[in-house]
C-alpha cells in the first residue's frame, strides 16, 4: 500500500507491527542522552547497580511505529515537528527485552496551514503489554485539506495559579542532542546547523523527546522516590525549543491522589512542555 494524502479518512489506518529489542547498554545510553549522571543516578547508567530503566525509555521502542506513519500517509519530513507525547506504563520496563509494537492513527486534524496526525501504539513482550505511547505529528505544510480542526484543548492540564509544590531542574550539555540521537532519532534538525537553518530554525535544538526524558527524570526523582515502578505515565505538549546548554526547570503541582500537573521551562522563561500531566503511586 502506497502512502495516501493526508485527510480525515486516514483515521483508523493501522501501522505495521514493528519488532524491536534492547539491552541494558541501550537503556543506559538513553539515560545518558536525557541527562542522567553517575552522581545520584548510578543505578540507571551502570550495570553493576542494575541497571534500572528510566520510564521515559518507553518512547524509544515505539519510535519505529511513529516513523512508519510516513509509509502510510504523505507527510513532508522537512516540515515535521513533534507536537505532543504521552506514555502509560503498564509495568516496569525490563533492562533487556524483545518486543513488538502495533499502532494505528487515531485522529487527524486540519489546522489551516498545518496538519496533525495522532497515533497510539502499544508495545508488548511475551508477557503482554509493557507500555502505550500516544504521539502527535505536526506537518507544517499539510493543512488545508478540508478536515475538522479538532477540539479546543487550551483548558486541558493547565498549570494552577499558585506556586508549584515541587521544582526540579537540570542543565543540558552542549553535546546533549548528539548523544540522544544515538538512541534512534537521527533527524539532522537536532545536530546539523545548515539543515536547521534550511528548515527555518536559527540553530539545532534538543529533541522534544529528549526534553520529555529530562522532565520524566524530574518527576521520577521528585514524585516517585526514584522508583520506576511508581511512575504511571506522562503526557504533554511541546511548545518551544530547548537549546544545548539551557537549563530545564520542571514545575509540579500535585492535584489529587497520584496526579500532578507539570510544566517545563528554561532559564529564559520560555515554556517548553505545557499542558502536561504525570500519574504516579505513593
Amino acid at each position: 500500500m502506497s502512502a495516501v494524502p493526508l485527510s480525515s479518512e486516514c483515521v483508523g489506518i493501522e501501522i505495521d507491527e514493528a519488532p524491536f529489542e534492547w539491552t541494558a547498554k541501550d537503556t543506559m545510553l538513553y539515560a545518558l542522552g536525557v541527562g542522567a549522571k553517575p552522581d545520584g543516578e548510578l543505578e540507571f547508567v551502570y550495570e553493576g547497580k542494575g541497571p534500572k530503566v528510566l520510564p521515559t525509555y518507553a518512547v524509544i521502542p515505539a519510535f519505529p511505529a511513529m516513523a512508519a506513519v510516513f509509509s502510510k500517509v504523505q507527510l513532508n519530513p522537512a516540515m515535521i515537528l513533534h507536537g505532543e507525547q504521552g506514555i502509560t506504563l503498564h509495568r516496569e520496563i525490563p533492562p533487556n527485552a524483545k518486543v513488538t509494537t502495533s499502532g494505528k492513527i487515531t485522529e487527524v486534524w486540519d489546522k489551516g496551514k498545518m496538519g496533525v496526525v495522532n497515533v497510539e501504539a502499544v508495545t508488548s513482550d511475551s508477557d503482554g503489554p509493557i507500555f502505550t505511547n500516544r504521539f502527535g505529528i505536526v506537518d507544517r505544510s499539510a493543512g488545508g485539506f478540508g478536515g475538522e480542526r479538532g477540539p479546543d484543548t487550551k483548558t486541558v492540564n493547565v498549570a494552577p495559579d499558585r506556586d508549584p509544590d515541587h521544582v526540579w531542574e537540570d542543565v543540558t550539555r552542549p553535546e546533549q542532542a548528539a548523544i540522544y540521537r544515538l538512541s534512534g532519532d537521527v533527524n539532522p534538525l537536532h545536530v546539523d546547523p545548515e539543515f536547521a537553518k534550511m528548515v527555518g530554525f536559527e540553530a539545532p535544538f534538543i529533541h522534544g523527546l529528549c526534553t520529555f526524558g529530562f522532565v520524566g527524570r524530574g518527576i521520577l526523582h521528585t514524585l516517585c522516590g526514584s522508583d520506576p515502578a511508581k511512575f504511571g505515565g506522562l503526557e504533554g505538549r511541546f511548545s518551544d525549543q530547548v537549546y544545548p546548554g539551557d537549563t530545564i526547570i520542571v514545575k509540579m503541582w500535585v492535584e489529587g491522589d497520584g496526579e500532578a500537573i507539570v510544566q517545563a521551562e528554561t532559564q529564559k522563561g520560555n515554556v517548553v512542555l505545557k499542558q502536561a500531566k504525570a500519574t504516579f503511586s505513593a
